[in-house]
C-alpha cells in the first residue's frame, strides 16, 4: 500500500510540471481566443463532434495551464474516494466487513495498475486531453452509480425518477465525451439491465432496471449526436475507408488487432497484482451480524417420505449452480466484448494502427482490473471459508502462506512499476525546465515584433510535436503552437 500510494502521490505532484504538449496547444489557444462556447462549437463543427469533451476541455484550459496542472490530483482524489465508497456500498450489501487499511490498499493497487502498468502512463495520467477522454468517464460512471444507490436507499419515487433522469443526462455526456468508454459502459450497464429481467435476479423494484436503461438510452442519444456531427464526418473523411466493420476483411483485421492487444496485456504480469490484492481482501473480510444471521437460518426438516420435495430441491440446486457458473464467467466475457468494441472503434476512427493507441486501452483496463480484483475477493472468501471449517492445525499456516504470497505479488508489482514512475518524473521535470526557457525566449521575441519564431520540439510521453509531418500545411501541431504564441509560423 505504501509503495502504490507513494507512486500515485508522485503522479499527482507531477501535475505541477505539466507543460503544453501536442493537443494542449490547441485546447489552450482555442479556449483563450474562442471562449468556452467557441471551443465547443469548434469541436462540433470541425474536430470530432465531442460536445461534452470540448466543454470539459474549455473548463480545464479556461485559466491556461493551471487546469491541466491540477487535473491529475483532482482525478486521483475523486477516483480514490469513489472506489472506496463503492467498496463500502458493496460490503454493506453483502454483509461483509473488512479492515479499512486493506480496502484502501486494494483501491490504491487498482489505481496504480490503471495509471502506470499500461503502455502510455503519461498520456493516461498527466496529459489533459487523454485523461479527459479516457479516465474522466470512468470517474463519472463510478460517482453516478454511487448517487443512484443513495437515491434508491433513501429517496422516494420523485428522487428515484430524478436519478433515472440524471442517468440519461450522464449517458449523453459520456456518449459525447468518449466513444471508447461509451462502448465499454454500454456493454456492462446493458448486461446488468438484461440480468435484472431474469426472474431469479430481479430487484424488489424496477428502479435499478430503469436506471440502467436510462444510462444506455443516454449513451445512444449522445453517440448519435456525436456521429452525425460535421466534425465527426470530417474526421472520418481523413481516414481511408476500408469498408464495413462487419465485412470479412475488416473482421479479420479487427480480430488480429484484438489478439495483438491481449498478447501485449497478457505479457504484463503486474496485472496479477489485482488478483492478489483481491485475494488478500477476501481473506481479511469477516461476516457482519446480518450476514451471520442469514447463514444461521437452517433448512426446515423434511417429513419422512417427501422424496418429491427432495428431488425438486435438488433440481433447484442444479439450476442455481448453473446460474452461479454463468454469473461467474460473465465478467470475463464482458471485458473481452468491450475490448473488442474499443478495437473496432479505434480501427474505424484511426485506421489499422488505431489499436496501438495505448491511452484508449484505459477504457476497458479499468473494468478488467476491477474484475480481476473481484475474482481475487471471491477466491479469498472461498479459501477463508474452507480454512474456517477445517479442524487441521495447518489451516492457519496455509492462510498466512497464501496471504504472504499474495502480498509479495502486490509488492513485486509495485516495485516493478517504480522505474516507470521514475522515468515519467525525470521526463516531466526536465521537459518543464526546457519548455520554460524556450517559452520565455519565444515570448520575448514576439514582444519585439517577431512573426516567425524558432521552436524546438520537446517530446514527452510519445506525443506528437510540431514538424512530425513534413507538409507544414498539414502539421496541425505546428499550427496550434503558432496560434498559441500569436505568430504566423514556427520553424526549426
Amino acid at each position: 500500500m505504501i509503495i502504490s500510494g507513494a507512486q500515485l502521490a508522485v503522479g499527482a505532484f507531477l501535475g505541477l510540471y505539466v507543460r503544453p504538449a501536442s493537443d494542449d496547444y490547441c485546447g489552450a489557444w482555442k479556449t483563450r481566443d474562442m471562449g468556452l462556447l467557441g471551443i465547443t462549437q469548434d469541436f462540433y463543427d470541425t474536430q470530432n463532434g465531442r460536445l461534452a469533451n470540448a466543454f470539459v476541455n474549455g473548463v480545464v484550459y479556461s485559466h491556461g495551464m493551471f487546469g491541466p496542472m491540477i487535473l491529475p490530483s483532482v482525478l486521483l482524489i475523486a477516483f480514490t474516494l469513489g472506489l472506496l465508497l463503492t467498496a463500502r456500498v458493496l460490503g454493506q450489501a453483502l454483509g461483509w466487513r473488512a479492515p479499512r487499511t486493506v480496502v484502501l490498499a486494494a483501491v490504491l493497487v487498482v489505481e496504480m495498475l490503471l495509471f502506470f502498468a499500461g503502455t502510455r502512463p503519461y498520456q493516461v495520467l498527466l496529459w489533459a486531453p487523454g485523461t479527459i477522454t479516457h479516465v474522466l468517464p470512468g470517474v463519472i460512471l463510478v460517482w453516478s452509480g454511487l448517487l443512484a444507490v443513495a437515491a434508491g436507499r433513501h429517496g422516494g419515487r420523485a428522487l428515484t425518477w430524478t436519478s433515472v433522469g440524471c442517468a440519461v443526462l450522464m449517458g449523453v455526456v459520456v456518449g459525447t465525451l468518449s466513444e471508447p468508454f461509451a462502448a465499454v459502459s454500454g456493454v456492462f450497464v446493458g448486461a446488468a439491465g438484461i440480468l435484472l429481467l431474469v426472474p431469479r435476479l430481479r430487484a424488489r423494484t424496477w428502479y435499478p432496471f430503469r436506471w440502467c436503461s436510462g444510462w444506455c438510452v443516454g449513451l445512444v442519444a449522445g453517440f448519435t449526436v456525436l456521429y452525425v456531427a460535421p466534425g465527426a464526418r470530417l474526421r472520418r473523411a481523413h481516414v481511408p475507408s476500408a469498408g464495413s466493420p462487419l465485412s470479412s476483411r475488416q473482421l479479420r483485421g479487427e480480430v488480429g488487432d484484438w489478439l495483438h492487444l491481449w498478447h501485449s496485456i497478457g505479457g504484463t504480469w503486474v496485472y496479477l497484482a489485482a488478483l492478489a490484492v483481491g485475494l488478500v481482501l477476501g481473506l481479511a473480510i469477516s461476516e457482519g451480524p446480518r450476514r451471520r444471521a442469514e447463514q444461521d437460518v437452517a433448512e426446515p426438516p423434511q417429513a419422512p417420505g417427501c422424496t418429491g420435495v427432495v428431488k425438486l430441491h435438488a433440481a433447484a440446486t442444479g439450476r442455481s449452480r448453473l446460474w452461479d457458473a454463468i454469473l461467474l464467467g460473465l465478467p470475463v466475457l464482458l471485458v473481452l466484448i468491450s475490448s473488442f468494441a474499443v478495437i473496432v472503434g479505434l480501427r474505424m476512427g484511426s485506421g489499422p494502427a488505431g489499436w496501438t493507441y495505448g491511452r484508449a486501452w484505459a477504457n476497458f483496463l479499468l473494468p478488467m482490473i476491477v474484475v480481476l480484483a473481484g475474482y481475487g475477493v471471491l477466491a479469498g472468501r472461498l479459501l477463508a471459508g474452507r480454512l474456517a471449517r477445517s479442524v487441521s492445525r495447518r489451516a492457519l499456516p496455509v492462510a498466512l502462506l497464501v496471504g504472504a504470497a499474495a502480498t509479495a505479488t502486490c509488492v513485486g508489482a509495485a516495485v516493478q512499476l517504480v522505474p516507470v514512475v521514475q522515468e515519467m518524473t525525470t521526463d516531466s521535470v526536465v521537459r518543464s525546465q526546457r519548455w520554460d526557457r524556450q517559452d520565455s525566449r519565444i515570448r520575448q521575441e514576439v514582444a519585439e515584433g517577431a512573426t516567425v519564431v524558432v521552436y524546438r520540439p520537446l517530446h514527452i510521453g510519445k506525443l506528437g510535436e510540431p514538424f512530425h509531418i513534413p507538409d507544414y500545411s498539414q502539421d496541425w501541431a505546428a499550427q496550434c503552437v503558432s496560434h498559441y504564441y500569436h505568430v504566423t509560423r514556427i520553424r526549426k
